[in-house]
């Protein structure tokens, strides 16, 4: 590359060069395992060799990249992120992270230097959860707690995982040594913000503090289907009124809560007509915050108010759990370097917490983990996601100066 890895054109051109690889042409769709992903998987490949780096695809199907250290047998500092995308995505969510991670070593390999630890670059294969119904199955497998009963997930054209990662040329019964649960110094991630906060302050990066914890469930209401004419209002059990009670309920719980957000996501009405009043009804809720406590007791009281408002209109109601993942605390020194390094570069530090879900998540107990946020607009899964090239340059210099921080360290 004729350009300074640390650059915003150089960083730009290799996000523009990734969003080729796309399994629907004209938008920016690359599913894990899809025939897409393995082309990116391979460019990303032949980019980590050029910057110095041993490779390998490691049994989840992301491709890894060593820059041996003085010390080869030192924990290595992971830097990661995934190449996966959700359907008709943005080019920036996930492979930022990489094409950072990829520009710091490139650098270190430009200038002849050698750290104390080596550097492992991980561009997982499996973050987003669009394929299959379930995800960060990568970084699971990265902390030793990826769940084989996944591997017979099946998607939409009933593929299970399984033959997925083999037909992507993998070994799925090899998935257990791609776990560096006892090796691994620290996990990095950088990554678009996906929300407003850093665009409302007019900051181009912020520390991550914690990546909230999520609980996600399906409420399932019941009442009574009847003729929408000859039903009288006070004799129904309407599913769907009681449902939207219970949807407003959720949205008041949440407000006036720092960190703390609840979202009903989808509704759907079984047999459905414009002349039936609704017996039964399904939606989605998704409870999150940065700290569990306060996560747990605000599921339990919309739990609570779900009960009371079904009790009330003579309504059945139950919530089955399908997602609780807890939050994940960043380490307060690896905050410190990433403060550090982010006034080095000449940005004002500022701290925030992570609402979305993050590979961390998968981490969280097993290493120090850290995430770098750059300012985004149109948050994220989305074409109109955006991170100006500057603010991505910012980022990569910040991270190569909280390595060399940790080097010295």
């Amino acid at each position: 590359m004729s350009h300074a890895p640390l650059s915003a054109t150089a960083l730009q051109v290799r996000l523009e060069a990734l969003a080729r690889f796309t399994d629907v042409p004209g938008e920016m769709t690359r599913l894990t395992l899809s025939p897409a992903h393995k082309a990116a998987a391979g460019e990303v490949a032949r980019w980590f060799a050029a910057a110095g780096m041993a490779v390998h695809l490691d049994a989840t199907g992301s491709v890894v990249g060593r820059y041996e250290g003085t010390r080869p047998d030192a924990p290595a500092l992971i830097i990661g992120s995934h190449i996966d995308t959700v359907r008709n995505a943005g080019i920036y969510d996930g492979n930022l992270g990489v094409v950072v991670g990829l520009a710091v070593v490139e650098e270190l390999n430009r200038t002849n230097t050698r750290l104390p630890f080596p550097i492992e670059v991980f561009a997982f294969a499996d973050e987003e959860g669009v394929r299959f119904p379930s995800t960060l199955t990568s970084s699971r497998a990265l902390a030793g707690r990826f769940d084989p009963a996944t591997l017979e997930h099946r998607d939409a054209d009933g593929i299970s995982r399984r033959e997925a990662l083999i037909a992507f040329g993998v070994d799925p019964a090899a998935i257990a040594t791609a776990s560096r649960a006892e090796d691994a110094r620290a996990y990095v991630e950088v990554h678009i913000e996906q929300g407003p906060v850093l665009e409302k302050l007019g900051l181009p990066l912020g520390i991550v503090t914690a990546i909230a914890g999520a609980t996600r469930a399906q409420v399932r209401v019941s009442g009574e289907a009847g003729h929408s004419g000859t039903l009288p209002m006070e004799l129904r059990h309407d599913a769907l009124a009681g449902a939207a009670e219970m949807v407003l309920a959720a949205e008041k719980r949440a407000q006036g809560e720092p960190g703390l957000v609840a979202t009903v996501g989808t509704l759907s009405m079984p047999g459905g007509a414009v002349n039936v009043v609704p017996g039964a009804v399904q939606f989605s809720l998704d409870v999150r915050a940065p700290d569990d406590p306060q996560r747990n007791r605000a599921f339990a009281d919309i739990e609570a108010r779900c009960r009371e408002i079904a009790a009330a209109r003579g309504l059945c109601v139950t919530l089955e759990v399908g997602y609780d993942a807890a939050a994940a605390p960043c380490d307060a020194g690896l905050q410190a370097a990433l403060a550090e390094a982010v006034a080095d570069v000449g940005a004002p530090v500022h701290h925030l917490p992570s609402g979305a879900g993050h590979d961390g998540l998968s981490l969280n107990g097993v290493m120090p983990i850290a995430m770098l946020f750059v300012r985004s607009t149109n948050g994220s899964h989305n074409p109109r996601e955006h991170a100006a090239a500057d603010d991505i340059a910012l980022a990569a210099q910040a991270l190569h100066a909280c390595v060399l921080w940790l080097a010295a360290a």
